[in-house]
């Protein structure tokens, strides 16, 4: 079963911080496969009915939906990653910073919401000296369990390149 943690949801700073800290010196095609295989190996473990993606420059490089996942959960995706690509922040930072202000994202960001969506789940794939080159984004859970899981594997994978 998916872990339910009854933490309390990261602040701002937090979440800004995990940004920062989960920066890659390179990022390539089998960069891509490792990481996607990583979050695959966790989903199972878990038994998490998620899809995972990862884009970079606009191409898919990775997907994968795992039992219990849904058509629904592609279009999350989407949604989530269009909100990393025009902030190049994490889909749950861009919201968590709309709640700061006392509004969400939904009333005071003027984009459509059947096309931007800031919950949980997509994470910016971010180059040293490059800036923001990608997305890995995972559908399936609640926003928070998304964001903690795409969190988890950056910091599995940063921890043990694959080479």
């Amino acid at each position: 079963m998916p872990r339910i943690t009854s933490e309390p949801a990261p602040s701002v700073e937090e979440l800004e911080a995990q940004q920062r800290r989960l920066v890659f010196r390179r990022f390539t095609h089998d960069d891509a496969w490792a990481l996607g295989s990583l979050l695959v190996g966790l989903a199972r473990e878990r038994q998490a009915p998620v899809a995972i993606d990862i884009h970079r420059a606009g191409q898919q490089l990775f997907h994968a939906a795992l039992p219990g996942s849904t058509v629904d959960n592609d279009a999350w995706i989407a949604r989530k990653r269009r909100v990393v690509e025009r902030y190049g922040a994490a889909s749950y930072l861009v919201g968590a910073r709309f709640r700061a202000k006392g509004t969400t994202f939904e009333e005071s960001s003027r984009l459509d919401p059947d096309v931007y969506a800031a919950h949980g789940g997509s994470f910016p794939i971010t180059v040293d000296g490059a800036g923001v080159i990608g997305t890995v984004t995972v559908s399936g859970l609640p926003q928070l369990q998304d964001h903690r899981l795409v969190v988890e594997a950056l910091e599995q994978f940063l921890n043990h390149p694959t080479g």
